[in-house]
């Protein structure tokens, strides 16, 4: 890869790695640095690296760095458990988005991550199998897993109502 495709593959692909990270860690500082890590780590292997396999080359370092911080942070806090979400119908939410993120924050990291990429940044399900070194068919079962859990939460009536 040349110096101007790697620039090139910043100003194309920066935006969509940030996106998809913020997403999945809601915090944009640690977001920044997992997108400038990718590409740096993109520079160090500039030659071994083609361009047209940069996009899902970067994703695929932004999710393994991410995952590789989520479970550094697993092992230092105690999870907290998410079933508190069950008091809900002593709120009322009419904000779609809203109970759309918090449906998305109950999910398990890998579905939350393969839904994301699926249905939010528009990915083939080859794509994000190469991304995350799923099998096609597993990541087929994690987002349709990952859906039917959605809808279960978004479809109750305490959380519509």
């Amino acid at each position: 890869m040349t110096v101007k495709e790697y620039n090139r593959s910043v100003e194309e692909y920066s935006d969509s790695v940030y996106r998809f990270i913020r997403t999945n860690l809601k915090d944009e500082e640690r977001a920044n640095d997992i997108v400038q890590d990718s590409y740096e780590k993109l520079w160090r292997n500039v030659t071994e690296i083609g361009y047209p396999v940069v996009k899902s080359w970067l994703f695929t370092t932004a999710y393994r760095t991410m995952i590789d911080i989520i479970r550094k942070e697993n092992r230092m806090t105690p999870l907290e458990d998410h079933d508190n979400y069950d008091l809900i119908s002593e709120s009322q939410y009419s904000d779609l988005n809203e109970i759309l993120h918090m449906a998305l924050e109950r999910l398990p990291e890998n579905q939350k991550s393969l839904v994301l990429l699926r249905d939010y940044e528009g990915y083939s399900y080859k794509e994000i199998g190469e991304i995350t070194g799923l099998t096609e068919a597993q990541v087929k079962i994690n987002i349709y897993r990952g859906r039917v859990a959605l809808k279960n939460f978004i479809v109750k009536i305490e959380t519509v109502i």
